[in-house]
């Protein structure tokens, strides 16, 4: 009996096997690419695969991953061998501003004209890009800069990542997001764009900025680092406030970031049911708590690399000694509350700031939050699987996963041993096309 048995389990696994390997063929006959390397990292559990072979639709998305030495594929099908290399996801950062040059800081900005920022923007996204970010997230920009970008990318006139805009960023008259370099002669008789003082104008301000495109709010909570007349640590917008901003945007479907250094922003934007946390400087510990424990996810976003860049380069590039002085101040302090954060739980996705510093530059905060407490996974995963999730696109990003796009790096060492290798992309795949 017991080997009569045995030898059904035997056939029934012989069965499996042989149905899975029908399925891989005809998936892979379906496909257009075959993308290979020597192992691939899946973050979705943290193991390595060995020999993968994944396979594209003509919709640029993973129709199937088989074993590279039992699978076999037409002469039809296009071969992207990526050799001795490690496969990722393509990487996520939930916060950049792409029409923002690091090099131009202060009052430096004054010398160009208006369309120059947009312009800047294509370099800036295609060398985030060849950083290995296949896909950004643009938390506020001028002129709609981020969505004509995203618009001329995914119509061929551009190469760069897939963009998440945002378009102008809501805040406070006199807030971080309002204009406040200038004297009253120089600016509009009117609010600047994106700028409420009233639940109304700010309930406002969401539609609008959804109307024209935006797939995230930007709100600014507290004052910030690099304006003028503020402080990291003021709250400028009340809960009630932030709390009208959250429910019409998730009303139309949308997600909100926001910026927040302070304490007391920080806490009433979690209470308002926001959606991730920028900067996160100066949480507290109940903050912590907070956002550790709410139920609707709270993720926060800590660009803790940047000063390093905005100390050594900033006065060269005319940032002024009050903004520099800000930075200081609390660049400790966040990477501190960096680590207290994740070793509380609460939840964190990979988000740089680039703009402050070079976007090209950007894979060197890795190696920072490894120092402040991550391991190379939970980095790694960041800026994959946990900001396809905080995305709300885990069926598109995040993942090398069967139906996502066929978004992969490649790195020549293991990232797990040594998560530096991401501060040097080898080869970046979009979509299942290779970016040269």
């Amino acid at each position: 009996m017991k080997l009569t048995d045995n030898l059904r389990g035997k056939a029934r696994l012989l069965a499996t096997g042989a149905a899975a390997i029908l399925a891989v063929q005809s998936t892979s006959a379906l496909a257009n690419t075959v993308i290979t390397g020597a192992r691939m990292l899946d973050v979705m559990t943290g193991k390595m695969v060995e020999h993968p072979a994944i396979f594209v639709d003509d919709n640029g998305r993973i129709a199937s991953i088989a074993d590279a030495r039992t699978v076999k594929w037409g002469a039809d099908v296009t071969h992207i061998d990526l050799g001795d290399k490690t496969l990722l996801p393509g990487l996520i950062d939930m916060h950049v501003h792409l029409d923002g040059p690091a090099d131009i800081g202060g009052y430096r900005g004054l010398e160009f004209t208006d369309s120059f920022w947009g312009m800047t923007a294509v370099g800036s996204a295609k060398a985030m890009l060849d950083a290995g970010f296949t896909t950004v997230r643009n938390v506020g920009s001028d002129n709609r800069n981020d969505i004509g970008l995203k618009q001329a990318i995914e119509n061929g006139y551009a190469v760069g990542p897939r963009i998440v805009p945002a378009s102008y960023a809501l805040g406070a008259t006199g807030g971080h997001c309002d204009s406040t370099f200038l004297p009253p002669s120089l600016e509009k008789p009117e609010k600047e764009e994106g700028i409420g003082d009233s639940p109304d104008e700010l309930r406002y301000q969401v539609r609008r900025q959804r109307k024209y495109g935006a797939e995230v709010i930007k709100v600014c909570a507290t004052g910030g680092v690099f304006s003028r007349n503020t402080e990291p640590g003021q709250q400028q917008l009340s809960e009630d406030h932030l709390r009208v901003i959250a429910e019409e945007a998730h009303q139309w479907g949308v997600r909100v970031a926001a910026h927040a250094h302070g304490a007391d922003g920080i806490k009433a934007a979690i209470k308002a049911g926001i959606d991730t946390i920028e900067h996160a400087s100066l949480v507290d510990d109940e903050g912590i708590k907070l956002a550790a424990a709410r139920a609707r996810p709270v993720w926060f976003s800590m660009d803790i690399y940047n000063t390093e860049y905005t100390q050594a380069e900033g006065a060269k590039n005319g940032v002024l000694e009050d903004n520099l002085r800000k930075d200081r101040e609390v660049a400790q302090i966040q990477r501190d509350n960096f680590r207290k954060a994740h070793k509380a739980g609460v939840k964190m996705v990979f988000g740089s700031d680039a703009g402050v510093m070079p976007h090209g530059e950007i894979g060197k905060q890795f190696r920072v939050m490894v120092e402040y407490g991550m391991s190379p996974l939970e980095a790694i995963q960041a800026a994959t699987r946990n900001a396809g999730q905080a995305l709300g696109r885990e069926k598109d990003v995040g993942a090398i996963e069967v139906g996502r796009f066929a978004d992969i790096i490649a790195v020549d060492g293991d990232p797990l041993a040594n998560v530096r290798e991401l501060e040097s992309v080898d080869a970046v795949v979009k979509g299942g096309k290779r970016i040269r």
